[in-house]
């Protein structure tokens, strides 16, 4: 038995809860996976995990033993990587998800700059705006819009995003231009909805002007939970969108887009990177985040904080 193979896959049922999603985000077969942990059972005579058809769970013994692995790992990480060559030039597989219009407007095209500084490290980028399970999913990082409320991430702040109403001039043409922006909630206007992939609900728009504060439902005529479709949608005059600038800077600048209620303003919305609490940060995560915390400060640069007692919602894009 490789022992380090074994604890290993421990700690992936713990945090999996399930020997077929640990066998998956490991590259191995379940009978593989399932064999190192009986043999690291054997090896402490102690059991570690009780099996059911539906579902396994960790003994208190394993509990204990799981903390353990947890900081052999972390410590066994920081000895590889704090030799000379592996600070200079981290490797290895990182999977990161991040919302699809953020991938393809910012991230992707500066890739080629984080490649050149760190060829040894091979991105698999996970694109879409739904919500990531991060330890089911083995996923390192995410990046994602929004106030970061669940317990079990550390969100690092990284930027905050400047947000905007937008409509296509083929919409303004057919529905009228709009002066107030309570006018979007009058029947003769439609927006495009944008909806959390997890609760479905479309979010409003709250914006303010002075101490005069507003918020608007609208009307959707499409709901979406895809950051390029929503955009998409509005390009095509579906309706009204609100969405961060720098979604809409380009199509602005050609024609494509026309900003709405320029004396009103939207909250701005705080951007961060995400990661497992109990995940040790290893050399080429911490080297990702800080290139991407960079490159964020530099593309969309961080600006006022909400007033207190605002609310903001998460858009797309973010």
């Amino acid at each position: 038995m490789d022992r380090f193979d074994a604890m290993q896959a421990f700690a992936r049922v713990v945090e999996t809860g399930s020997f077929t999603k640990a066998a998956d985000t490991l590259h191995l077969s379940k009978t593989t996976v399932t064999q190192l942990v009986q043999q690291l059972e054997a090896h402490l005579r102690v059991r570690l995990l009780n099996r059911t058809t539906r579902k396994v769970k960790v003994t208190p013994d394993g509990a204990a033993y799981y903390d353990r692995v947890l900081r052999l790992l972390a410590d066994m990480d920081d000895a590889e990587t704090s030799l000379s060559g592996a600070l200079a030039s981290p490797r290895g597989r990182l999977r990161v998800d991040v919302p699809s219009p953020f991938a393809s407007m910012i991230l992707v095209p500066a890739l080629p700059d984080f490649h050149a500084k760190y060829p040894d490290i091979q991105l698999h980028l996970g694109v879409s705006d739904r919500v990531v399970d991060l330890i089911d999913e083995n996923v390192d990082c995410v990046v994602r819009g929004g106030e970061i409320s669940k317990q079990s991430l550390v969100a690092r702040h990284a930027a905050d995003l400047p947000l905007a109403v937008y409509a296509a001039p083929s919409y303004l043409a057919r529905a009228g231009h709009p002066d107030h922006p309570g006018e979007l909630d009058l029947p003769h206007h439609r927006i495009v909805g944008f909806a959390g992939s997890r609760t479905r609900r479309v979010f409003p728009c709250i914006m303010h002007r002075g101490d005069e504060s507003i918020e608007v439902q609208g009307r959707p005529a499409l709901v979406v939970d895809d950051g390029n479709a929503y955009l998409a949608a509005g390009l095509a005059g579906i309706g009204a969108l609100w969405m961060p600038s720098y979604m809409a800077q380009a199509h602005v600048a050609q024609g494509e887009l026309i900003p709405l209620f320029a004396d009103w303003q939207i909250d701005p919305m705080p951007m961060y990177v995400a990661f497992p609490q109990n995940r040790h940060i290893s050399a080429k995560l911490r080297v990702f985040i800080d290139w991407l915390v960079e490159l964020m400060a530099q593309r969309t640069p961080v600006v006022s904080r909400p007033r207190p007692g605002m609310h903001h919602a998460t858009f797309p894009a973010v």
